[in-house]
């Protein structure tokens, strides 16, 4: 299954994500978006796939979107839009695509649903709590 993550190995969750991929013994293609940025285009077929609006992926916290006065209910989408791909930080990660669908993984263990299969257990994530129980079934 080809697998895709949208990922900035400085945030805890899209290294709990990719951690939960590769332990489920998937190979994905890791985008670090904040290096190659994003287009327009590629946002717009990523929201509608994951079925977000630009307001929903814009990332508030840590990040300077309030200082920008993107958090403004008026802000349209367009604006959204072009702010994400001049500041490509505003937008929320991770996202995975596999032949599943596509996802915004927060938390992490949103990615299982996304996987044909899951990572062998007992699995936890960075901060050691369980995501994959020793018989292998998800926890929680």
């Amino acid at each position: 299954m080809n697998v895709v993550i949208h990922h900035n190995p400085d945030c805890g969750t899209s290294r709990n994500t990719l951690a939960i991929l590769e332990a489920a013994g998937y190979r994905p293609t890791v985008i670090e978006y904040l290096k190659t940025g994003w287009t327009r285009s590629q946002l717009l077929g990523l929201f509608a796939a994951a079925g977000l609006t630009p307001r929903e992926a814009l990332r508030v916290s840590k990040s300077p979107a309030a200082e920008m006065g993107l958090t403004d209910p008026d802000v349209d989408d367009e604006a959204l839009l072009a702010a994400m791909v001049e500041h490509p930080i505003l937008v929320n990660r991770p996202i995975v695509c596999t032949p599943k669908g596509v996802r915004l993984c927060r938390p992490s263990d949103m990615a299982l649903d996304l996987l044909d299969r899951l990572p062998p257990g007992p699995f936890n994530k960075e901060d050691g709590s369980p995501l994959i129980d020793a018989e292998g079934r998800r926890v929680g």
